[in-house]
């Protein structure tokens, strides 16, 4: 079986590192498997796509397709035709595609076009958010995919409701969770933890990057200005993203507890979130992680397509107002955390159940 594996942006790096070991194991004990990593460069900062092959120990990728950014359609149409030729060049049997970003749904397309069966890893969940281009993402790209890999039943669900065969849908845990206690032994401090003299449970962490959040430079500012009053005994280290960077611009802002810093690398950035006090983010895949780790996180979205890490887990949606954000985050400091658990098959052995049911279907 020859399967191409496509990465695009960082989260997808992180879900298909545990694949790629997967498959390699296999590969040893003597499977007739083999693999091809194809990256289409839709994040091409360094600190969002190379530095995790590097800690991640995944190899250097067969082809990048090099797309760098532009608008949903400019981007997803450069993919498309750069993903076409891949295939073209290097048949396979399979391509497989992991979570909901542009190179998700563009590669799923081309390959199906090609006659080339498709597995989505993450298949199946939803926000009910149809602003969201990785709603738009999930949709298209499940509509067409051949087998579907659950982290949850809720998605397998999901995906029934929209007329998937049901002997299709596996629910084999979360290959995220997988990565994660794959390295929790070689998390690290970043340089800049005894500069800032953090220690554990000394401060929070602040995630921002979704456009409800972030694209208006006025309410951003209002929100971080917010955010930096609410919490007047802990420092709040913000990683900011490029695209939040560049709407600040320029902007002196007078934040007493906000440390900016770089985007992180995943061994660093893990590091940071074991030892936080809690987080606060706009993101849904630091939600699982910190389910996992047992961190509180408080989600600044009205959705999440990952309802778990709010019914078992640690996370808490309170909307993008600051309003409510403080609310339930004076309610947190009063009460303390809630009581949390970890999903079903969050058991770090998801990448491993893929591997061995796709080796079945050949």
């Amino acid at each position: 079986m020859k399967i191409t594996i496509v990465a695009g942006a960082r989260p997808n790096f992180i879900k298909i590192a545990p694949i790629i070991k997967a498959i390699e194991k296999k590969q040893r004990e003597g499977a007739d498997i083999s693999y091809r990593l194809v990256h289409t460069g839709q994040h091409y900062d360094k600190n969002l796509s190379d530095t995790f092959f590097e800690e991640l120990n995944i190899p250097h990728p067969n082809a990048n397709l090099e797309v760098k950014s532009g608008s949903q359609s400019v981007q997803t149409a450069a993919i498309m035709v750069a993903f076409e030729q891949e295939l073209l060049q290097h048949p396979c049997d399979l391509v497989l595609v992991v979570g909901d970003v542009n190179s998700t749904m563009a590669c799923t397309i081309v390959a199906k076009k090609l006659n080339i069966k498709v597995t989505h890893v993450e298949a199946g969940i939803r926000s009910g958010d149809m602003t969201m281009p990785e709603e738009i993402n999930r949709i298209v790209t499940d509509s067409i995919t051949d087998y579907f890999f659950t982290t949850s039943t809720w998605a397998g669900d999901n995906l029934l409701k929209y007329g998937a065969e049901p002997s299709a849908i596996s629910f084999v845990g979360n290959v995220m969770i997988d990565t994660l206690y794959q390295n929790l032994d070689r998390i690290s401090a970043p340089e800049f933890w005894n500069e800032f003299q953090l220690e554990a449970g000394n401060y929070i962490i602040l995630t921002l990057h979704r456009p409800a959040n972030v694209d208006e430079e006025k309410s951003l500012i209002s929100l971080l200005e917010g955010i930096d009053r609410m919490v007047e005994d802990k420092k709040i280290i913000f990683p900011i993203h490029p695209r939040t960077k560049a709407i600040l611009g320029e902007q002196k802002l007078n934040l007493k507890n906000i440390l900016f810093v770089e985007p992180q690398g995943y061994l660093n950035f893990m590091f940071l979130i074991k030892n936080s006090f809690a987080v606060i983010t706009d993101s849904g895949g630091i939600s699982e992680e910190t389910t996992v780790l047992g961190i509180p996180c408080f989600t600044m979205r009205n959705n999440t397509e990952r309802p778990e890490t709010q019914s078992i887990g640690t996370n808490t949606l309170v909307g993008t107002s600051i309003e409510n954000l403080e609310k339930v985050f004076g309610e947190f400091l009063v009460r303390g955390p809630k009581k949390a658990g970890i999903p079903e098959l969050w058991d770090g052995k998801a990448s491993e159940r893929i591997i061995d049911i796709l080796l079945s279907k050949k």
